[in-house]
Formats: structure tokens, C-alpha cells, sequence
């Protein structure tokens, strides 16, 4: 794969995400990590951006994620979300959304976007425990960056 980095007027480079993994089925209220990996070589990553779209409703504010100082230059590691809402009780079988995933630099320059389906189904078993985790993520002790704070909604109609 060809790496294509964009410059901005200040000639520092975007950061790029190199990879990433999450599951795409499990029941509501399930515990989803999204796995990344991404570099700067400028070392000036600041925050992680989330949007998520909802099929049905459509999409929710900006989500971000500050970046602690040691990922600043390369990072690994899951962002995990617990799917349960205080928005409401429960979300219907098969409703479907989309989380996006991109990172920003100090400099406002935007990474690469990394796109995510989800669909809620019940009966589904821990995917994370069950399977093993692609390269490069596969390893131990593989940080938690941060946690994904959307509420999701459902209106009963």
C-alpha cells in the first residue's frame, strides 16, 4: 500500500492510521474495543476524533479522545466503548450503526478515516474471547486509549 501523507501550510505532516480491527456484531450494551494503530512522525498527535451515524436516527456530535504524551509519536491500543445508553433501555434487534475514526495533530492536520459497521444482535458471545486478535494486535497488554462517550437514542415511534 502506497503511503500518501498530506502537508499543511506549515509544511508538518498529517498523522496516518496503519491499522485497525473491531468486531462487527455483538448485543446492546456490549463492551466494543476498537483497535488502532498510528504514527506522526512530526510526534505531535493530539486527539482522537469518533463520530457515530445511526441507521434510522443519523449521526451523533464529534466524540474526542485527548492523547496522553507517550502516543504522541506512535500509538497501539483499543478505544473501548460500553454500548449500554442512559438515553434508553434498549435498542431494537439488527439496528445498525457506523463509527469513524480519524486522529488530528497539533496542527489541525486530520489523519486517514477508518470506518467501523456495527450491528447490535442478541446471542452473541464475546468475540474478543473467543477468537484471536489480528496482527498487530494480537500481543499483551495492549493499552486502553480512552473511552467512547455516546449516548445512543432510540425513539419508540
Amino acid at each position: 500500500m502506497k503511503e500518501i501523507r498530506f502537508l499543511n501550510n506549515a509544511g508538518t505532516k498529517a498523522p496516518i492510521i496503519t491499522d485497525a480491527f473491531a468486531v462487527d456484531k455483538g448485543p446492546y450494551g456490549y463492551i466494543w474495543k476498537i483497535y488502532i494503530e498510528a504514527e506522526d512522525p512530526d510526534g505531535d498527535m493530539d486527539k482522537i476524533a469518533v463520530v457515530v451515524d445511526q441507521a434510522g436516527y443519523g449521526r451523533y456530535p464529534t466524540d474526542w479522545i485527548l492523547l496522553r504524551r507517550e502516543f504522541q509519536e506512535h500509538l497501539m491500543g483499543y478505544l473501548q466503548w460500553n454500548t449500554f445508553s442512559s438515553k434508553t433501555s434498549h435498542l431494537p434487534e439488527w439496528t445498525q450503526i457506523t463509527l469513524k475514526v480519524s486522529i488530528l495533530d497539533k496542527g489541525g492536520n486530520e489523519s486517514n478515516e477508518v470506518v467501523f459497521p456495527f450491528t447490535f444482535e442478541s446471542g452473541v458471545r464475546n468475540q474478543y474471547d473467543e477468537y484471536q486478535l489480528p496482527a498487530p494486535f494480537d500481543k499483551r497488554d495492549i493499552p486502553r486509549l480512552g473511552h467512547i462517550m455516546v449516548d445512543l437514542y432510540f425513539e419508540n415511534w
